[in-house]
């Protein structure tokens, strides 16, 4: 048998104990079996006419007991009425209708006291459940005001009616375990109150690597087709070509998606323009789709892999061209080298240097019909050049030759080279300011070529020359000397 404590402070109808079927609640701490209380309004008519004549039979009895019978047992009531039984009545006098009305007030007393015990009994046993179904009844109202009904659609698919007390639509999303991303769209937003009756809309974003026209970005969207995506992103898409179909589905996990618009290019070929309207993803495709075929190594204006943008007017280049090898000569380098047995300002060639050679490949273009610069293509080295080598005199000239230094050696310098160091006559054997030839010049000490010494070595020459030989080695000039 359960047991059940008394009520104690104010009554909690989410805390209070559910009672066990057929039982009661009792104050005393006790629980009792109960019968079921509810009967048909028919069968409670009829109870309380049975309670009705239970109650007047004892009344009538009593009643009878009280009154004095008559001879014969005949009860008074029985008896005829009239003028002789109103008077007897009449003569019973006070004392004895005093104590005929105490003994029927006393009967009644015993005859409700039953009743009112009963009454009492049943209100104690109804008052708690009574209560529990006031509170649960105040709790159900709360509840079904707090109850809204909402209709969900998420990514397009059905909607759904649900019954929620979420208070926002953050709340509502939450309960139904979904969760919004920053590219993803919620209408109406997520702090938005609900109410019963609205309408909660999800759309799932969904990356899109697209390419138009070349330029490639990334973005978002929440269409669910190709054909949706185009018109959600504002892309012109009439004659445009497309990589996929405009049909296809995108995934979550997003699509690449290639775009090129008609655009109008201008292709000038052979002295005539051709205008047309493209989605080539190359010029050379534009160019084809004019009517126009490349040939050999014509090309266009633009690099023909470039992408044609709307407006541009691209010329075709018609070239014709050929090969031309020619031979050059690669430039020696000079080495100088310091040597004391020459004087200060002498250079002699020790080793002549030699060019190189090289082949080298040009090639010789004509675009539409007009000739190119030659363009170098290739070279080949077919001899490597070897280096001169000069040899440099460091040795300090002599101050004078004696017997010769009186002599007017600037009028005969004028007189054969018209006073010029590196003169050389048309023979080419004669050189210098007195006009020496190699051989004489190089018996005299001195190296190399004598247009190459300086004017003070050629003079010194000069002098020992004429110390040798006297003017005989200038016979037109000699007589300048003593002039």
């Amino acid at each position: 048998m359960r047991t059940y404590a008394p009520l104690a402070g104010p009554f909690d109808p989410h805390t209070a104990e559910t009672l066990g079927y057929g039982e009661s609640y009792d104050p005393s701490g006790g629980a009792r079996a109960y019968a079921d209380t509810y009967r048909p309004a028919y069968e409670q008519r009829g109870d309380l006419a049975d309670h009705g004549r239970q109650a007047e039979r004892p009344r009538r009895e009593a009643s009878d007991a009280s009154l004095p019978r008559q001879a014969g047992g005949a009860h008074p009531a029985a008896a005829p009425v009239g003028p002789a039984g109103g008077q007897e009545r009449e003569e019973e006098g006070a004392p004895a209708l005093v104590a005929r009305t105490g003994a029927i007030r006393r009967a009644a007393r015993r005859r409700r006291a039953p009743y009112t015990e009963r009454s009492d009994s049943t209100v104690r046993r109804l008052l708690p459940q009574a209560l529990v179904v006031a509170f649960l009844a105040g709790g159900t109202a709360a509840f079904v005001a707090e109850d809204k009904a909402i209709e969900l659609s998420v990514d397009g698919g059905a909607p759904r009616t649900l019954h929620t007390f979420a208070d926002d639509v953050t709340e509502l999303l939450a309960e139904e375990g979904l969760t919004v991303g920053a590219h993803d769209v919620v209408a109406p937003a997520p702090r938005a109150e609900l109410r019963s009756g609205d309408e909660i809309v999800v759309h799932y974003g969904r990356p899109l690597r697209l390419t138009i026209d070349g330029h490639q970005r990334e973005v978002w969207t929440t269409a669910h087709t190709v054909e949706g995506a185009l018109e959600q992103l504002g892309v012109r898409a009439e004659g445009a070509y497309l990589s996929t179909s405009r049909s296809r589905p995108i995934g979550r996990e997003g699509l690449a998606l290639d775009v090129r618009t008609e655009r109008s290019v201008t292709v000038m070929a052979d002295g005539r323009a051709r205008t047309l309207r493209t989605n080539a993803a190359t010029v050379r495709e534009a160019v084809e789709e004019a009517g126009v075929t490349l040939r050999g190594q014509d090309t266009t204006s633009v690099p023909p892999g470039s992408f044609p943008r709307d407006g541009q007017t691209i010329t075709v280049l018609r070239i014709t061209g050929t090969k031309e090898v020619r031979e050059e000569p690669i430039p020696f380098e000079v080495r100088r080298i310091a040597d004391p047995a020459q004087f200060r300002g002498t250079e002699v060639v020790g080793r002549a240097g030699r060019p190189g050679l090289r082949r080298v490949t040009y090639s010789l273009r004509t675009v539409n019909g007009v000739k190119q610069k030659p363009r170098r293509t290739g070279t080949e080295v077919v001899r490597e050049p070897r280096m001169q080598v000069v040899m440099v005199g460091t040795k300090p000239l002599p101050a004078s030759v004696h017997g010769a230094d009186g002599l007017n050696w600037q009028g005969l310098a004028t007189c054969e080279s018209g006073g010029r160091p590196n003169a050389v006559d048309a023979s080419g054997t004669y050189g210098g300011l007195y006009q020496f030839d190699t051989q004489t010049w190089q018996s005299l000490g001195g190296r190399g070529r004598p247009q190459d010494a300086p004017a003070t070595e050629q003079t010194y020459r000069a002098k020992k020359l004429y110390m040798r030989r006297g003017a005989t080695p200038w016979p037109h000039c000699g007589a300048r000397l003593h002039g």
